[in-house]
């Protein structure tokens, strides 16, 4: 009986949960000094295995079982495959967007209609509209959020300003979609339904659009001042390069369809793909022969131009010097960055998890919340904490969702203000963290590092504080009914 009593797991401590974060934030912190915006491209990755490394040694410390770390690692990378999955189609729909044209031609269209005072709030509220309509703030960044970004490009927006737009609109719209997976995720973990959490959540969300609607409109004003771009140039040289028509929308169209309909992301993205591949070989034969490095237009040419596109890096030469940096794409191999920061993060995820330090710094966390507003604060610092940590969205509106929903009822509150706050703090400050799946996935499709488009993601950061006005100022905050 002693030796079993000496095998058994000791219960963790506080501090020694907070060892491998301290340490992860402060090598992170050295690392993106160091490498700026390369520190993705490998180096932050190490430093996450470093903080899993940490984190085991904390738990073979206290007798946690190095098979019960390792399950707990592969099973949050099971959870990921999905994700990286759509990563890689995501990769090789914008290799066939552009060999097929259909990028240039949102580009060419939007620098007709889009002026540049009114480019940054546009932007905001095309993506809000896609997002809504597929549930997805994924979906959109792939699709409207290349074009739109490519057209900001074109304008001389900066890359950040471009990059916050589109994530403000994304988000606001993934949000609030009943055919979001987080919004209806939320209210199942807090207790209510969705409908119910979708009209609460209105009271928070609405205003935080305004504002971050205003604040671009206030950006747009500074960057567009001018007012008188010429972009005549700039569409000459898009339409002497690509085939320009209206049919190349057939496709974008049909994908967002497709999403509508509830088919699932991987299969619609496939679609797709293989439409861009199709569509290109009809309107850009040319293009497709340029990229091949062949002569004429033949089923060999065809297969390898189309195939370069799908898996690797490819670039199309125009008139024009700046638009060559629009006119590039990395297929497949785009993503493998974003890949390998997604299975790290899982490693350092999934150990934090297995040693209980997940469990223990939520617990304290919640031992704080010795009022209405602190409940709150608590449920906040609980969803960034994990946004952080496991470097999952999911996760943090299921933690902290199974840890407040009883709290929440003994303060005599709603579950509605549970599920508002989870999405409130969870699952729009994932894009926010440059490790977490979010954020390097919108950063590796935008092409546009997270640190860069964080200060103008307005909406995704606004929104925490929002619900903790409004937690301080008992506003809106609805009481359980009592019987």
């Amino acid at each position: 009986m002693e030796k079993i009593h000496d095998k058994a797991e000791k219960p963790i401590t506080l501090l020694q949960s907070l060892i491998p974060v301290i340490i992860l934030v402060a090598l992170l912190a050295v690392n993106v000094f160091v490498f700026r915006d390369d520190a993705l491209s490998g180096t932050n990755q190490f430093i996450l295995l470093i903080g899993g490394a940490i984190a085991t040694g904390v738990g073979l410390y206290n007798r946690v079982s190095y098979d019960k770390i390792l399950n707990q690692i592969t099973n949050n990378v099971k959870d990921t495959s999905g994700a990286v999955f759509i990563l890689l189609l995501v990769g090789a729909l914008s290799g066939t967007w552009l060999l097929s044209g259909i990028i240039p031609n949102m580009i060419y269209f939007g620098l007709k209609i889009l002026h540049p005072a009114i480019y940054l709030p546009a932007c905001v509220i095309i993506t809000s509209i896609i997002s809504i309509a597929t549930g997805s703030s994924w979906t959109t960044s792939a699709t409207v959020g290349i074009a739109l970004v490519g057209i900001g490009n074109a304008l001389g927006m900066p890359l950040g300003v471009i990059g916050g737009a589109v994530i403000s609109g994304a988000y606001f719209g993934d949000k609030l979609s009943p055919l979001s997976d987080t919004t209806n995720l939320a209210p199942v973990m807090a207790g209510t339904d969705l409908f119910t959490h979708i009209k609460y959540m209105l009271y928070t969300t609405v205003p935080t659009y305004v504002v971050t609607l205003l604040l671009f409109i206030g950006l747009g004003i500074v960057y567009g001042a001018s007012g008188d771009v010429d972009t005549t140039e700039t569409l000459k040289a898009i339409s002497d390069t690509f085939l320009i028509t209206p049919w190349l929308f057939v496709v974008p169209a049909f994908v967002i369809f497709l999403i509508v309909k509830k088919v699932q992301p991987i299969a619609a993205l496939l679609i797709g793909t293989l439409l861009g591949g199709v569509f290109a070989l009809i309107f850009q034969p040319s293009i497709v022969i340029a990229v091949s490095g062949g002569d004429e237009f033949n089923f060999y040419n065809a297969y390898k131009g189309v195939m370069l596109a799908l898996t690797s890096d490819i670039r199309i030469l125009s008139p024009l010097e700046s638009l060559n940096g629009l006119f590039e794409a990395g297929g497949m191999a785009s993503m493998l960055n974003t890949v390998w920061l997604i299975l790290c993060a899982m490693f350092f995820g999934g150990a934090m998890e297995a040693i209980g330090a997940l469990e223990k710094i939520s617990m304290a966390l919640l031992n704080i919340a010795n009022n209405v507003f602190g409940l709150f604060a608590s449920t906040v610092a609980s969803c960034l904490a994990i946004n952080v940590m496991t470097s999952d969205q999911y996760l943090s509106i299921v933690v902290p969702g199974k840890m407040f929903s009883e709290a929440y009822k003994a303060k005599g509150l709603a579950p509605e203000n549970l599920s508002r706050t989870l999405e409130d703090s969870g699952t729009v400050t994932s894009v926010l963290i440059p490790w977490n799946t979010c954020g390097a996935y919108h950063s590796g499709v935008l092409g546009i590092p997270t640190m860069t488009y964080l200060p103008y993601a307005f909406f995704n950061y606004l929104s925490p504080f929002v619900t903790l006005l409004y937690a301080a100022l008992d506003f809106k905050i609805r009481k359980l009914a009592k019987k």
